[in-house]
């Protein structure tokens, strides 16, 4: 092949890859924006406002404690399946019944060292049955996150948006009866949140697994040693990069609860929550990235297609995007935590501010942690990890103690922007990407930009009589967010052409 035709091949493959990833990153946006803000702010949070800071707080600790074994119920399969089955579709009939039955192993593994820890800690009836069920909510999540992967690395990304989007819905139909009805005769317990996740979440895997099932041709499970091994040894530098994570990213409020009295403890929690929930609420957009990225980076490479223009397209969309909503959360952090909340404003608004700037890291991540994941370099991405999980603990236990839940919140958000930092450089020296300086001093002004019309919007006096006196700061953020919106294109960030002429390609 010459070198023109070369440069030829990899020009269309690019082109593919790209109105596949705009295409279907399109669907998963229009699904989960449609139905997740919904289960955010009409459940999620409602549930929170009834309960109360302590109760929630008593939950939200639990549930991030039963998150840190997590890595039992995978021990990295399905990063390692993803990757695998979109470089090997063929494999999904020969691993699928194998791995079922590891799944099912880890499953009793997870439950019973979860609970082995919990006693260690001195949890007593109310939180071990509160861990029973969250425990098992996280084993049907896990094995539908396992049957998902095996969708995405078919590249049957319609499928997977719908998937996505089930264990939510389910959920705001279930909840919401118990919630806006009078079902129930007695006062909304968290407990029926947390039943109304594990119906939701049995049904989901119920639907994925018989998708998979007629995908994989299967018929039996079959227990296979040598099977079991090779799988664990591909699987473990995935599993052991989950783990570290998994525990600094989760780590905070369980630290919060441990090194603060009880009740202060929980409500510290609580308070956190508050501030996290928010975060939580932003990051199924940059997480969606990853979902879309992974098999497709994974295919790219095994073709040795080139990838710096399929990395800009896609950092420069989640870049901008996480800038808009991290300046503007931080400017209107006070009047959107009033909005959502009764109680703690003015520390859950510390709180929120901080792990709202926090979304820059962790969309970057999503980008440079995913190409490097695709690209086999776990050995490099876990080193980072435990530099990540040694920050985050030393800042914690530095700044609780001092500075309670708002502490918390600084570790969390040095800890992102270091471990982003980080994989930026390394994906750098791995690809060798070429330096775009323009493109970075286009970034820049961008930035600048949104934060000069976030301090001008602050100033504004317009009358907005369509809205009531205490919610006017609604109109000065909405015309900022569409100023921000416009500034992107002007700095051609976006690009209506190519956005109509990826659309009506993928239609022909």
């Amino acid at each position: 092949m010459s070198y023109h035709e070369s440069i030829d091949r990899g020009n269309f493959y690019f082109g593919f890859m790209q109105k596949k990833f705009l295409t279907n990153l399109g669907l998963l946006l229009f699904l989960n924006l449609l139905i997740k803000p919904v289960w955010i702010f009409g459940i999620d949070l409602t549930v929170q406002r009834t309960v109360g800071v302590s109760d929630y707080g008593f939950y939200f600790v639990i549930l991030n404690f039963s998150f840190l074994f997590n890595i039992l119920l995978d021990l990295g399969i399905t990063n390692f399946n993803n990757r695998n089955i979109a470089q090997n579709n063929h494999l999904l009939n020969k691993h699928f019944s194998g791995i079922l039955v590891v799944k099912f192993m880890l499953g009793v593994l997870y439950l019973v060292t979860a609970f082995i820890v919990a006693l260690i800690l001195g949890y007593s009836g109310p939180q071990l049955r509160m861990l029973a069920w969250l425990a098992l909510n996280q084993f049907l999540l896990s094995f539908i996150l396992y049957l998902r992967s095996n969708i995405s690395g078919f590249l049957m990304f319609k499928t997977e948006s719908m998937l996505s989007v089930l264990d939510r819905l389910l959920m705001i139909l279930f909840c919401g009866t118990l919630l806006y009805t009078h079902v129930a005769d007695s006062p909304f317990r968290i407990e029926w949140f947390v039943y109304s996740q594990t119906a939701a979440y049995s049904v989901t895997a119920i639907i994925a697994f018989f998708i998979v099932v007629k995908k994989a041709r299967f018929r039996k499970l079959n227990w296979n040693l040598p099977f079991f091994l090779m799988i664990m040894k591909q699987s473990f530098p995935f599993a052991l990069l989950v783990l570290l994570m998994t525990f600094y990213n989760r780590l905070d409020p369980v630290m919060l609860e441990s090194l603060l009295p009880e009740k202060l403890g929980n409500e510290q929690a609580g308070i956190y929550a508050s501030g996290f929930r928010l975060l939580d609420a932003v990051n199924m957009i940059a997480y969606l990235f990853s979902v879309l990225l992974v098999p497709i980076f994974s295919k790219m490479i095994k073709n040795k297609q080139p990838l710096e223009q399929i990395v800009k397209l896609s950092f420069t969309l989640i870049i901008t995007l996480a800038v808009m909503v991290s300046v503007c959360s931080f400017f209107y952090g006070a009047e959107i935590i009033d909005l959502l909340y009764d109680a703690h404003i003015a520390d859950s608004t510390r709180v929120f501010r901080m792990l709202i700037l926090g979304f820059v890291a962790v969309s970057s991540t999503y980008i440079f942690g995913t190409l490097l994941t695709a690209n086999g370099n776990l050995k490099q991405l876990n080193y980072i990890a435990v530099g990540g999980l040694v920050i985050n603990f030393v800042l914690n236990f530095l700044l609780i103690p001092r500075f309670m839940a708002s502490g918390s919140a600084l570790s969390s958000m040095i800890t992102q922007f270091t471990m982003a930092i980080a994989q930026v450089i390394l994906a750098q020296r791995i690809f060798r990407f070429h330096v775009n300086y323009r493109f970075l001093t286009t970034l820049i002004l961008f930035i600048t930009g949104v934060i000069l019309l976030n301090v001008v919007s602050r100033y504004l006096v317009f009358p907005w009589p369509f809205l009531p006196s205490h919610l006017t700061w609604l109109g000065n953020f909405t015309l900022m967010i569409v100023a921000s919106v416009v500034l992107a294109f002007i700095l051609r960030l976006w690009s209506f052409g190519a956005l109509i002429k990826i659309v009506s390609d993928h239609n022909r």
